[in-house]
């Protein structure tokens, strides 16, 4: 480790861009600490610890939203965004084939999301202020509802939102990883500190082997994690002789990897956008004047509070769909076929073309089903270990370690990347 430090120091423009992300990652904990005017900071945080779902979103904002900093919404109407235009990539022939057009496509593509966060994010900053001041409990949240204090705050949290999709780009555009994970990354490790602090406060020598025994459990799942993200089926490749002139080319043997996570730790983000939305709406709609409204949000609230059977199998589900959609985006079997075909290369016992890709498309299907209920049993194994000891404390443990660890390993290939292509330099 002391010799990979060393390499990436001596690298002038590797160490250039960490310097460059970790100065922006700072720049984000700052801001997440700069509170917006008008707001009981007291009642919003005895608010946020009285409720799970709102607790486990400000985990994933890095403690912004019980600041009702200036970055409140996080990126969250990003990934909102992201996930609309993904659904709207399959359905409208216009996006497909852009998608279709390489990095030109995938440059609009990108454009029409950042236009379409901005409206997102003023409907979500809109929606959150109101939930707050409509929120129950002892002393008010929102001490006043004036037209500008809501245009004023609406304005800043959108351009907070705004602030870090420019500041996540930044990061991608320096090759050291994507910069929305980094962000959600950061958010989440700057709450261990607090988390250890609460457990050293509320420690009681009965709970000794609890903790033992969560500590060892939490370092089979990185295992697990690391394992499940890093393994790959190769799929052997050869290449026919071609003859050029005088020279014949070819005749080689390789293979062809296919990691059991094409979709990465995205999905997983994905789902836990959702599933946030069924209670947040209900909390909204609790207070109702129409008794039916009011009843159907209180019920569909009580199925997707956080922690429940139905929330967790819910939960489950979602991240082995979209690992599953996600895959079909970012892996085309048709296209890495054609590809083969067009080298002069085929799959031993398989001919080019159709059969090549029907049996990627089958391959690709049966390891993105591991990958997916692994990571859909790791996300939800914290909800299951609630029901049994009553420890909430662990309900953010499943997802927040699947996309720590999963962007740990993603940024340190990034690094890995980077230095070989130095070394390569140097030749």
């Amino acid at each position: 480790m002391a010799d990979f430090i060393k390499k990436i120091w001596r690298n002038k423009e590797l160490r250039k861009n960490l310097l460059i992300v970790l100065g922006i990652l700072i720049v984000f904990r700052i801001m997440s600490h700069i509170p917006i005017p008008g707001v009981n900071l007291d009642a919003l945080k005895k608010f946020f610890d009285s409720n799970e779902v709102f607790g486990l979103i400000n985990v994933f904002s890095g403690g912004a939203m019980s600041q009702f900093s200036i970055v409140t919404l996080g990126v969250a109407p990003y990934i909102n965004a992201s996930i609309i235009m993904q659904l709207l990539t399959v359905v409208m022939p216009r996006l497909e084939a852009l998608q279709k057009e390489g990095e030109r496509g995938q440059f609009k593509i990108n454009q029409y999301t950042r236009y379409l966060t901005v409206p997102l994010a003023i409907v979500e900053s809109y929606g959150f202020i109101l939930l707050l001041s409509r929120a129950s409990g002892g002393e008010p949240i929102i001490t006043s509802l004036s037209p500008f204090f809501l245009i004023s705050a609406v304005i800043t949290m959108t351009a907070g939102t705004v602030l870090l999709m420019w500041l996540g780009e930044l990061i991608s555009e320096r090759g050291v990883g994507n910069g929305l994970s980094l962000i959600i990354f950061s958010g989440i490790v700057a709450q261990i500190p607090q988390s250890i602090q609460q457990i050293y406060v509320n420690y009681n020598a009965s709970q000794l082997l609890t903790i033992i025994g969560f500590a060892f459990l939490a370092l089979a799942i990185i295992m697990g994690i690391v394992v499940i993200t890093e393994g790959q089926r190769k799929i052997p490749v050869t290449y026919a002789k071609r003859v050029r002139g005088l020279k014949m080319y070819g005749g080689v043997s390789t293979h062809l990897p296919i990691r059991v996570t094409q979709a990465g730790v995205i999905p997983i983000i994905f789902a836990m956008s959702l599933m946030i939305f069924p209670e947040v709406i209900a909390k909204f709609l609790s207070n109702a004047k129409t008794e039916f409204i009011a009843n159907t949000a209180k019920t569909v609230g009580s199925l997707f509070q956080t922690g429940t059977w139905f929330f967790s199998f819910f939960y489950f589900l979602l991240v082995v769909a979209f690992t599953y959609f996600y895959t079909s985006v970012i892996f085309k079997p048709d296209q890495v076929a054609e590809n083969i075909q067009k080298q002069g290369g085929f799959i031993p016992g398989l001919r080019p073309g159709n059969q090549t890709s029907d049996y990627l498309r089958r391959v690709v299907n049966r390891i993105t089903l591991a990958g997916a209920v692994f990571f859909g049993v790791v996300a939800v194994l914290p909800f299951i270990m609630q029901q049994f000891t009553g420890i909430k404390s662990l309900v953010i443990g499943g997802t927040g370690l699947l996309i720590v660890v999963s962007v740990a390993i993603e940024f340190m290939k990034q690094i890995e990347a980077q230095l070989v292509m130095k070394s390569y330099e140097n030749y």
